[in-house]
Parts: structure tokens; sequence; C-alpha cells
């Protein structure tokens, strides 16, 4: 009874009146499935009513739930998180490996059409701009000097003859310095 008049007071225009009153009064006396129906589309005040209460499933999160929640996402990234970082790692040295094995396919067109290897003054870049000394370029070999850079972002290395191959192309690693292990190791197309 109090809340009715509470809301009556402070919602004056949807107070319900004495009309209303004794329709919902004649409503109870329907059948009761068509008297639910009725009422529920007629009768503004009492699903005001209801809307000010909550049901439990319509309450939000307590502080220990949400406190649990954090606890269990800390945990998770304290365990994933290394995990996804060492996979990220390895896969530039993969990504650095397949590059070099492309820069070497340059080269070897650059071979063939010039007869020879690119010299240490030429470099790389002769793949991807015609050296003077080269009448027989028929290059672009490599479609710009993007694809001369590791995923460190460092220009890949070229030795003709190489140690393992006849022309070696590679990257020193994340650490820009000859031998190294993991990710600072050195990669080529061997």
């Amino acid at each position: 009874m109090f809340g009715e008049w509470l809301y009556a007071k402070h919602h004056p225009h949807l107070a319900p009146t004495k009309a209303r009153q004794e329709a919902d009064l004649s409503l109870r006396n329907l059948p009761p499935s068509r008297g639910k129906d009725v009422r529920r589309r007629n009768s503004r005040f009492s699903v005001a009513v209801r809307r000010g209460t909550k049901s439990p499933t319509e309450r939000g999160f307590t502080l220990l739930e949400l406190l649990v929640v954090l606890a269990i996402l800390g945990l998770l990234a304290a365990i994933v998180g290394p995990q996804v970082i060492r996979y990220l790692g390895s896969s530039k040295s993969q990504t650095a490996a397949v590059q070099a094995k492309n820069v070497a396919a340059a080269l070897n067109l650059f071979r063939l059409d010039a007869g020879r290897y690119p010299t240490a003054e030429e470099g790389l870049k002769a793949l991807v701009k015609a050296p003077a000394a080269v009448p027989l370029w028929n290059g672009p070999y490599l479609p710009d000097e993007t694809a001369l850079a590791d995923p460190w972002g460092k220009a890949y290395l070229m030795r003709a003859p190489g140690e393992h191959r006849e022309v070696d192309v590679y990257s020193l690693g994340s650490d820009g310095a000859a031998g190294g292990s993991g990710e600072a190791r050195d990669v080529g197309n061997w």
C-alpha cells in the first residue's frame, strides 16, 4: 500500500483514478487467461511498480566477483604472455630466413642476365636499380628497396662467394652482431 501511495505522490498523472480502480476490480473477475493479458496492457500503474524492483537475475556483479575475474585474467596474462612473446620472436627469425631465400633467388636471376653476381660496391641495391656497369640488366628483380631490409629494419648482407652456398644472403639477427643465439642468431639462405 505504501508503494502505491509513494508512486501516486511522485507521478500524479499516472495515479490510479476511481474509474481505473473499478476497471481493475472488474478485470479480476475475468477468466485467468484473459484477465492477465488485459490487465498487463491497460494498467500502467502495476507495470511501473514492478519495474522498480529488480529480480536476482537483473542485479549487477559484486565487488568480490569482479576481483575474482580480474585475478583469473591476471594469471592468464602471466602464463600466456611469455609464450606469445616467444612465438612472435621466432616468427621474425623465420620471416628473415624466407626473405633471405627470396633475395638469393633474385641474385640468381641477376647472375643469369649479367653473367655475375653484384660486386661489393653495387651491393644488393643492384637488384632494384640498374648499375651502370651492367648493360644486360633486366630488372628490377625485387619490387623495391624495402625487400632488402630484414624484419628488424637492418639491411641484408651478401657474401659472394659464400661460406654455405655460391652466394650467401644473411641477417645478423636482432642484435646486429655476428653470432648469437635465439633472436640474436644469424639467419640466412642456408
